[in-house]
């Protein structure tokens, strides 16, 4: 279960992401290109405080819920193996020959 609630938090995280991506590239779309033609970049620092915003809380959430999809993960295994373990079996026969 902490595995599913990781994935989901994490995909949460991941759409909202990539719809604040799309919210930046839209406010910032209209920048003019400077006198010799070149694209000007604009920077994480340069854009509105909002926006900064969320863009680190959401890029925050998404490494929090891979990290608990991960530990969740790793706990369901664990768990599994001590489960054959107390069970009188041991992995290897559960093996066919």
């Amino acid at each position: 279960m902490r595995a599913l609630i990781g994935a989901i938090i994490a995909a949460g995280a991941l759409i909202g992401l990539g719809l604040t991506n799309l919210g930046i590239g839209i406010r910032y779309q209209a920048i003019e290109r400077s006198v010799n033609k070149t694209i000007y970049d604009v920077k994480l620092h340069e854009i509105d405080n909002p926006l900064q915003f969320g863009w680190v809380f959401l890029a925050g959430m998404a490494l929090i819920g891979l990290a608990i999809a991960f530990v969740g993960l790793a706990y369901h295994h664990e768990r599994r193996f001590r489960e054959t373990q107390l069970g009188g079996r041991t992995t290897d026969s559960a093996l066919p020959p």
